[in-house]
């Protein structure tokens, strides 16, 4: 099934339209300015991604990761994710997420491991939460006034799932 959206690499000339969204998903938590996602950006240990309603078209919703430590020990933190709110529904999220995740999955690692992956997550947020799940996310622990300056709660989540994740109660 295509949704008809398309995942490219981030580009310099799509940050003020990241800076554009991020201020309007993210007005009451301290949305990045342009030169936040300009550091970003430039940073090597990060990739970073464009979800597009087509070729050439402009960002309707971008995603980074950071790869951290050692090779052979890697960890990935994933810095965010967002959608265009009029896209949402559509599997943006879910193709951004992918992307992210093949970064990981691409990297070094010892036999038999996967890297983990680490991700802060709203706790009011129930779409997204049930899609970190899905994609093997598991609640590892609860990080009280995360967001600034909304004061709101954040899971700190992980893949692979902690192995006392049962799920049962936990959203």
């Amino acid at each position: 099934m295509s949704t008809g959206l398309l995942v490219d690499a981030l580009t310099p000339a799509d940050l003020p339209r990241c800076a554009e969204l991020e201020a309007q998903i993210f007005a009451g938590d301290s949305p990045w300015p342009l030169a936040g996602f300009v550091a970003e950006l430039r940073a090597a240990h990060n990739r970073y991604f464009a979800l597009r309603t087509g070729p050439g078209a402009p960002v309707a919703g971008y995603a980074g990761i950071a790869v951290l430590g050692p090779v052979g020990a890697h960890e990935c933190e994933i810095h965010t994710i967002a959608v265009d709110p009029v896209l949402r529904g559509r599997g943006g999220g879910r193709a951004l997420l992918a992307a992210l995740l093949d970064v990981a999955d691409g990297l070094e690692v010892a036999d038999g491991q996967v890297t983990p992956v680490f991700l802060e997550v709203r706790t009011d947020n129930a779409p997204a939460i049930s899609l970190y799940r899905d994609t093997g996310f598991g609640i590892a622990g609860l990080r009280r006034n995360y967001y600034q300056p909304s004061g709101a709660d954040a899971y700190t989540m992980v893949r692979p799932a902690p192995p006392d994740d049962e799920g049962e109660n936990a959203p």
